[in-house]
């Protein structure tokens, strides 16, 4: 039988960069919020070791152990899905700060265009222009309106970049916290082969530190020492922001925040109209909590919440045939593919050293910088060269026609390793009206609950979307002084491998129509008040984009929203 703990004003499921944000902005304002993780605690002594690329990009060290919860894919909705047994095409963190642990750090706020796709795109071209089956729609906010919560997530984790706003982007209203990183010479190639075709390249918005900074809660952190290993690592100096040294510090000194780790939430207990609180298993226990709270906060990973809302038979499941319900609807991805590798035979650079968010990129394409009456696509990518540490278990790279195996396999690999530089582009991703997340009704987690099922599959808006982009990155890489290039402009049908892109977006959509969205522009749940929803399962659609600089504006957002909630009742408008 379950125990239950004395009632708390607010509950959050998650502590990753969402779950983090929000109780720190809510305990420094003298709430009391409990903070429940699934995984175990961690802090910087944790990544002391961290340089084994072995255990921690390889055998997935900080990821979610699929053995025990996994999801299941499918390209149809008249397929049976299966479940993903090994990590392939995107990884999910575990753990005390979860994915904002291993992230990159690469920061892009989303376009002014982003926010009103819909409105813009018929106002520019037409409804005609929005294929059958795309289900874009306008977010229920605008730029403008959430520019301000994205200038506090820049100010807190030190975002350094340019001194003026990046071209083709939104407008800043202030600069970014930081100078921007250092300039490699492959960067530079690119920003010259670029500007030469009348582009507008700019050093990447970067999460990783290029001085030692205090941020406005006084928390200070050292640089970044360009050691080549963020994706999938934790930083051990604290240069890369994440939840454990940034926010959930401020959280835990302010007195008023407990975290629980080790807590599994399996449902939001509800009447109907307001959740009353979470049920939790303590996992080393096996032990059952109930714990009621005046407000509940979903600040999971995609997947966690869509699943989380739909095992609690909260908010009505999205259903493709009659295109009603609203939970699980807009899933997106992100469609890569679109790129050029530049061979160098007289060259060699240091591509071994570098940082989750070391490049240059452009949005010339992207969004709807550039005229789409002729294209056969919506929407666009950025295109960027970036120098993140290509590490050598992983990394063996060869042109085509070389061998696969053996020794002239070794040789070529060992001879191109600092000597392929890639330009690629990074695609958004519209939705489909038959791409959805909703509960498999076969296989079940290690807890007996039924896993997260996932339909999806690319479309032809993305095949012409690559390979309009791809011609793109082939321009630059040709003005780039290579010894030969090769452009990769196919898209094949989606699969669960190998690794694309860890940047799922959608299942509990914002909007301001309930019946098509979960939640209001504070992510406060249309159908239960009390209950806000955060993260990049709010996305109505996924931008060219990194989404973590979207899901930290939200965050701070939702904050606001909970302590408005709090005094006033009510729903948030």
């Amino acid at each position: 039988m379950a125990t239950k703990l004395p009632k708390v004003p607010v509950v959050i499921v998650g502590m990753g960069w969402v779950g983090g944000i929000i109780a720190a902005e809510l305990s420094k304002a003298g709430i009391q919020v409990v903070g429940l993780e699934r995984g175990k605690g961690r802090g910087t002594q944790d990544y002391f070791h961290v340089h084994d690329e072995l255990r921690y990009a390889a055998r997935y060290e900080l990821m979610q152990d699929l053995s025990k919860e996994t999801v299941t894919f499918r390209n149809t909705y008249k397929m049976r899905a299966l479940p993903m047994r090994t990590y392939g095409s995107f990884l999910l963190g575990d753990g005390l700060g979860g994915a904002g642990v291993h992230w990159n750090g690469q920061y892009y706020r989303f376009l002014p265009y982003d926010f009103e796709i819909y409105s813009k795109t018929v106002e520019r071209y037409g409804k005609k222009k929005i294929p059958e089956g795309m289900t874009i729609r306008d977010w229920g906010i605008t730029y403008d309106q959430l520019e301000p919560y994205y200038v506090m997530y820049e100010q807190m984790s030190g975002i350094s970049g340019e001194k003026t706003t990046p071209p083709n982007v939104g407008a800043m209203s202030k600069p970014f916290a930081t100078v921007p990183m250092k300039k490699t010479p492959g960067m530079k190639l690119f920003e010259e082969a670029a500007t030469k075709l009348g582009y507008h390249p700019y050093v990447i918005p970067s999460a990783n530190l290029t001085e030692v900074y205090k941020n406005p809660d006084g928390i200070e952190r050292a640089a970044c020492q360009y050691c080549g290993y963020c994706e999938r690592f934790g930083c051990e100096y604290g240069a890369k922001a994440d939840p454990v040294v940034t926010v959930l510090p401020v959280a835990q000194a302010s007195g008023k925040f407990e975290l629980r780790t080790h807590s599994n939430v399996t449902s939001i207990l509800h009447n109907g109209s307001k959740a009353t609180g979470v049920t939790y298993i303590n996992t080393p226990t096996g032990e059952e909590y109930i714990q009621p709270a005046d407000v509940v906060i979903l600040a999971g990973y995609v997947f966690t919440n869509v699943r989380l809302l739909l095992m609690s038979k909260l908010g009505k499941p999205y259903n493709p045939d009659t295109e009603t319900g609203a939970v699980g609807r807009n899933y997106a991805y992100q469609v890569n593919g679109a790129s050029t590798s530049a061979f160098y035979e007289d060259r060699e650079f240091n591509l071994a050293m570098g940082a989750g968010a070391l490049g240059s990129s452009l949005d010339d394409f992207n969004g709807d910088n550039f005229d789409h009456s002729d294209l056969k696509f919506l929407h666009g990518a950025n295109i960027r060269f970036t120098q993140t540490g290509l590490r050598p278990i992983q990394y063996q790279p060869v042109p085509a026609g070389a061998p696969k195996w053996g020794a002239e396999f070794k040789k070529a690999t060992i001879h191109n390793a600092n000597r392929i530089l890639s330009v690629t582009g990074q695609g958004a991703s519209m939705p489909n009206r038959y791409h959805f997340l909703d509960l498999d009704p076969e296989y079940k987690d290690a807890l007996g609950q039924p896993l997260l099922r996932m339909t999806f599959d690319f479309e032809e808006q993305d095949r012409e979307l690559v390979k309009f982009i791809a011609q793109k990155t082939k321009e630059i890489a040709d003005g780039m002084s290579a010894t030969k290039v090769e452009m990769h402009d196919a898209l094949k049908q989606y699969n669960i491998v190998p690794y694309q892109s860890t940047h799922n977006t959608g299942g509990t959509i914002m909007g301001s129509d309930p019946k098509t969205s979960v939640v209001n522009n504070y992510l406060q749940m249309w159908d239960a008040e009390n209950v806000f929803i955060c993260g990049a399962s709010n996305f109505a659609h996924n931008s060219g984009y990194n989404p973590t600089a979207t899901v930290g504006a939200f965050a701070y957002r939702a904050a606001e929203g909970v302590k408005t909630y709090l005094k006033k009742g009510g729903p948030l408008v």
